[in-house]
């Protein structure tokens, strides 16, 4: 696909929509754009931003006890809307290329963190978490959920109207976090493979 009609993001990054390279993709501009956007199309009863709910899902993975790999996707795992934003889910199941410019941003979102090759049984637990968090956001923040009887919640999610800079720092911090336990696992894997030699 050509790379033509770039956005330029918070980090004065030309980002390609359409054709995303790992090397633009940049935690800053993930924080800064996702701290302030709403989540259910704006229409909770107070601000409550897809940073804090990524947040919110990394926290809810590390509470399942769920591991390091699915703690970064749960934090990443709306990061593509930083680069084409969101549409509500009943629209979106009707626009086919919508979501295959989503799902191809997310692969290379989930690339540049290491993260790309996520199991199935991953990707459900993703889900299972986004999902519940979803269900407990609209109890919390719309005083009505969808469901009878909701999923469980794991975690204390923090569900209060915060400054949007303050959650874009801890966004960026969390990710620093996760990826450095990441590297430390990996660096384990490695000692433990040379030994086995």
């Amino acid at each position: 696909m050509p790379r033509n009609n770039p956005i330029l993001t918070y980090t004065n990054t030309m980002f390609y929509p359409l054709a995303p390279r790992t090397d633009e993709v940049k935690t800053e501009d993930i924080a800064h754009a996702l701290s302030q956007m709403c989540r259910a199309n704006g229409h909770f009863k107070s601000f409550y931003s897809v940073a804090q709910h990524s947040i919110n899902c990394a926290q809810e993975a590390e509470a399942r006890g769920l591991s390091v790999r699915v703690r970064l996707a749960c934090l990443l795992h709306d990061a593509s809307e930083a680069y084409i934003s969101d549409i509500t889910r009943p629209v979106k199941y009707f626009l086919e290329d919508y979501k295959k410019i989503e799902q191809n941003l997310q692969k290379v979102i989930y690339s540049k963190f290491g993260i790309d090759n996520l199991t199935s049984m991953e990707l459900r637990q993703i889900d299972e978490i986004d999902n519940a968090l979803l269900e407990y956001e609209f109890k919390n923040l719309h005083h009505q959920g969808f469901q009878k009887n909701p999923p469980p919640i794991f975690s204390l999610p923090d569900v209060s109207e915060k400054n949007m800079a303050s959650v874009e720092h801890e966004f960026i911090c969390l990710t620093r976090q996760i990826q450095e336990a990441l590297q430390q696992l990996k660096g384990t894997v490695r000692i433990e493979a040379q030994k086995a030699i």
